[in-house]
């Protein structure tokens, strides 16, 4: 059974990083003041656009709507300067947003959430605070210890929702919340997907379920609905209303149950199947799912909340839900994908970290 009908039209209307040179060339890499390599995470708003730009080791700042393709950047976080490249100040950064007015970046590798006090104005400005370490210099996993209530092991997503804060806290397998945005080595108030805070084995190191993950690596939701894209599990799950304790979930995208982890590399996918999603958000009442091993954005209508194995409505960076290639085996253009990890949505624009094309677009989703 096909997927079902909804008026909407997805159209990209600005690319940032620099341009293609031609066929499947990639876009340039080097670090640059309008490139980009390997983004991960993108955010945006009225005010910002903001690129966690992850081969790099930085976050670039635009500020106001990019007026062109490939705007140079306004703002550098990580380095002194635009030229400048390697582990710094960051070390793998994967998510950015903007919440309650601060610019809060999960620096991966150096298992942390570092937050600026506002939208910085200067490039290489230092953060004021961090998240999941006791200080700015400490950079161990888990904040030097085993796992534990507060500490992070690959801190790769994170949202707020509903005035809780969740942190997609992937090398321990698990998502941690917290009523109001944390400080330092707050412990957190929920463990989601673990039966403790002293936990951290793959799938509860019983196997896949409603209430295990493998690797969580994005977030997203709404007052209704906290959504997990499990990646290693091929799976997005869904929570509503969003939890305050450890619970199953009550939705699951891109298997037919609970209990399946199922890949299908190399055949037809379908409007129901996901191979390693790493990026979820909502774009008004559009779930977006960035199906990444698929080079492609699933859109579900609704958005869905409870159920399992919903379709798809439509497809972004493939022509049907048939295809599946990088750049469909053919350019790099405006409409294709290659290896998207991040997905952000503000009102009616659709920003996509197309990670393997480094390079983030821009869509518009209409309705008509």
């Amino acid at each position: 059974m096909g997927a079902p009908e909804l008026a909407l039209q997805a159209e990209p209307v600005r690319w940032l990083g620099a341009p293609a040179p031609g066929g499947l060339a990639l876009p340039p890499a080097r670090a640059g003041r309008g490139t980009l390599y390997a983004p991960r995470g993108v955010y945006l708003d009225d005010r910002v656009v903001a690129v966690a730009d992850s081969g790099n080791h930085r976050v670039l700042l635009w500020y106001g709507w990019p007026e062109a393709d490939h705007q140079p950047a306004d703002v550098v976080l990580g380095h002194a300067d635009f030229e400048a490249e390697g582990p710094g100040l960051l070390h793998l950064p994967t998510a950015v947003a903007v919440v309650e007015g601060r610019l809060l970046v999960a620096d991966a590798w150096h298992h942390r959430i570092l937050v600026w006090d506002g939208l910085p104005e200067e490039s290489g400005q230092p953060p004021d605070g961090v998240i999941g370490q006791p200080d700015l210099r400490s950079t161990a996993p888990n904040a030097g210890g085993s796992t534990g209530p507060a500490g992070f092991y690959w801190p790769y997503g994170f949202a707020y929702v509903g005035g809780w804060f969740y942190v997609a806290d992937t090398g321990n397998r698990r998502v941690l919340g917290w009523r109001g945005v944390p400080e330092g080595l707050r412990p957190a108030d929920l463990v989601l997907g673990q039966p403790d805070a002293y936990s951290g084995a793959e799938n509860r190191g019983r196997g896949v379920g409603p209430d295990s993950f493998r690797w969580p690596h994005a977030l997203a939701g709404d007052g209704m609905t906290l959504y997990v894209a499990d990646a290693g599990n091929h799976r997005v799950l869904g929570f509503t209303p969003p939890p305050e304790q450890d619970r199953p979930a009550d939705l699951v995208l891109g298997q037919e149950d609970f209990q399946r982890d199922v890949e299908l590399p190399h055949l037809p996918q379908g409007p129901r199947r996901l191979r390693f999603p790493y990026g979820v958000t909502l774009c008004g009442d559009v779930l977006a799912v960035a199906d990444t091993a698929n080079n492609r954005v699933l859109l579900f209508p609704g958005p869905p909340r409870r159920g399992a194995y919903l379709a798809a409505s439509h497809v972004i960076g493939q022509a049907d839900f048939a295809g599946a290639g990088e750049n469909r085996w053919q350019a790099v253009r405006r409409d294709t994908l290659c290896w998207p990890y991040g997905v952000w949505g503000h009102r009616d624009l659709l920003a996509i970290a197309d990670s393997g094309n480094n390079r983030v677009v821009i869509w518009r989703l209409r309705r008509g």
